[in-house]
């Protein structure tokens, strides 16, 4: 598949006697194979041992005798994962590997809505596909190409079952409360969900409960900005000023120089987490807007990338200026509504008429529901949006076919949905969550592939959302809680590998001898607004303290102290536990001798 040899979604898997035993034991441990046939197999090595008569044999000469690693090496401790749909040929009087082992997996597979078929061979023994009857021999040979040409010419359904079987198994395991799934693929869809909206309730998540998909919300708010670029009412490169004269910033030189494309690409270097609540007035845009003239320069314009909550508020408000609608109304119109969304909203009184998701924090090992359930309305262009997974799905959709909704309306140019996807800037962290931006999009390069899409996080929930153009494929995830990170991880990379026959990137890992590094450097107070980080040298090296700071303080619980642990001169990994993923910390300057620390996506410049 790497050196386009074979089409991924068209893989078929086939063997005989042991390699009938090998084709069900990789189906059981791989979901790549659009088709499997299995002939004379063995798919249960326990039952195995006391039936053949060459088991005893084989089971103390071939595995070592009995034991626990029997199962372990039988493929029908696995069946339940298997998605391969699987034609069995057998022979009735085969005495070396006994039909009971072919029924056994025949049913098996049949129980869990697998598709799959049994021949038996009437009077056939296990050589039968040597030495049996011609016509036997014909018979399970064109059986052979049928099935897959059947199963691997034409591409399987989405299996909604299997897909609510891992969502349900992996929230559990990494404690998430509730959870829903969105898979596009062309025109199929399937959904899932699990567990509660609100642990203190106990009411349940279905299909169409809605969730906060925080930060998810800059793309769509992207998306109605290159809507007034289409129209010839904005410039991407053309000073913010021109449309907001009134705009004052800390530094005259961002006020002057500003563009809309330094919002969209988080290069305005305006500091980026000012969650300030202007209150819930139609003009809580205009009022935010006239606090960014204190709010810090966090580097130059466009010197570097930091992410930037508080440029994408200012776009909002660039938004209502050139439409005369609040943002809300803005992207109610011209969103929601040509896309069909019913369950979409931005403000919490519209979230009352439906079934939404609360967010929880975990502390102490306890999960409880947050106090506090949006963000401020002031910020709502960069995270206020809920939604159901089919509506983020529907959204996702219309850039997938270029702007236009599934019902023919084009929402967007195709050389405006295009231009979004194309790479504006590439990041300080090689490791980070992308490898590049584009204009509200992330972009990820993921084993040769292009995929964009974007995260969310709020106050307790937390959303995923990925693209792949190429093959029409759009992964959508919203939670309210718990270990999220470790679900998105876990289980996109199941779904776009079986899917898509795409491996995801694994996060990095520290060597087990770190490399030597001089930490006295980078020791020392970084900060901006909402966070302050302090590196200290400690026993084993650098020891990271955050602390949370301004609006948010309260809101979340403060992370834990984490020690950095350097895989390069200036890169460094840390974790807040042992149960979940390492995140990379970059240390660096600018040409001009600024310091900076670049965690979280962010540029927090260093103070003393």
């Amino acid at each position: 598949m790497a050196e386009n040899l074979a089409d991924p979604a068209k893989l078929a898997v086939t063997g005989y006697s042991y390699g009938g035993y090998l084709t069900c034991y990789l189906t059981s441990r791989d979901t790549r194979f659009a088709a499997a046939v299995a002939g004379g197999v063995v798919s249960d090595l326990r039952s195995m041992a006391g039936t053949s008569d060459g088991g005893r044999y084989l089971t103390e000469l071939e595995l070592g005798g009995t034991g626990e690693h029997i199962a372990e090496l039988s493929p029908l401790t696995l069946v339940d994962e298997v998605r391969t749909p699987t034609l069995i040929y057998h022979g009735a009087s085969d005495d070396r590997c006994p039909a009971g082992q072919a029924e056994q997996w025949f049913s098996a597979l049949r129980q869990n809505g697998v598709p799959s078929k049994l021949v038996l061979y009437p009077g056939e023994s296990h050589l039968f596909i040597l030495d049996g009857k011609p016509s036997h021999r014909e018979d399970f040979n064109r059986r052979v190409v049928d099935w897959v040409r059947e199963h691997a010419e034409k591409r399987v359904p989405l299996d909604a079952k299997h897909w609510q079987r891992r969502l349900s198994a992996l929230a559990k395991k990494h404690g998430v409360p509730g959870a829903a799934l969105g898979i596009l693929r062309d025109d199929e869809i399937v959904q899932a969900h699990h567990g509660v909206l609100n642990t203190a309730t106990g009411a349940e998540v279905t299909d169409d409960s809605m969730f906060q998909i925080g930060s998810i919300s800059k793309v769509w708010t992207t998306t109605v900005v290159m809507q007034l670029v289409d129209e010839g009412l904005l410039d991407l490169d053309a000073p913010i000023i021109d449309v907001l004269p009134e705009l004052k910033l800390t530094d005259h030189v961002a006020e002057r120089k500003v563009t809309m494309r330094h919002l969209l690409t988080h290069t305005s270097g305006i500091d980026g987490d000012v969650f300030t609540d202007t209150g819930r007035g139609d003009d809580c845009l205009e009022r935010y807007t006239e606090l960014l003239a204190d709010a810090a320069q966090n580097h130059p314009l466009g010197a570097t990338f930091s992410y930037c909550n508080s440029g994408f508020a200012l776009a909002g408000r660039v938004v209502e200026k050139l439409t005369g609608r609040t943002w809300d109304a803005a992207v109610r119109e011209r969103l929601f509504a040509p896309l069909g969304l019913t369950r979409t909203g931005t403000l919490p009184e519209e979230a009352l008429l439906h079934r939404a998701a609360v967010g929880h924090i975990t502390e102490d090992g306890r999960t409880e529901p947050v106090s506090v359930w949006a963000l401020p309305r002031s910020v709502g262009p960069a995270g206020t949006i809920f939604a159901t997974a089919a509506d983020v799905l529907a959204f996702a959709r219309m850039h997938l076919d270029g702007g236009i909704t599934r019902d023919g309306t084009r929402v967007l140019t195709g050389a405006a949905a295009k231009a979004m996807t194309e790479k504006q800037t590439g990041l300080p962290d090689p490791n980070a969550l992308a490898d590049s931006w584009g204009l509200g999009w992330i972009r990820f390069g993921w084993d040769g592939q292009r995929l964009v899409g974007h995260d969310g996080n709020t106050i307790g929930q937390s959303a995923f959302l990925r693209l792949l153009p190429e093959q029409g494929l759009a992964v959508t995830l919203l939670t309210n809680g718990g270990h999220t990170r470790e679900l998105y991880l876990d289980l996109y990379r199941e779904i776009f590998a079986e899917l898509a026959g795409v491996a995801m990137p694994r996060p990095p890992e520290p060597a087990d001898a770190p490399p030597a590094v001089d930490h006295a450097r980078y020791a020392g107070r970084y900060e901006r607004a909402s966070v302050r980080f302090d590196i200290t040298e400690g026993e084993h090296g650098l020891r990271l303290k955050t602390t949370v700071t301004g609006s948010l303080a309260g809101l979340l619980p403060e992370p834990p102290d984490v020690d950095l642990v350097p895989i390069g001169d200036s890169t460094f990994l840390c974790r807040d536990s042992e149960d979940e993923s390492w995140r990379s910390v970059v240390f660096y300057e600018l040409p001009t001798g600024e310091r900076y620390v670049h965690a979280g996506l962010r540029a927090t410049p260093k103070v003393s």
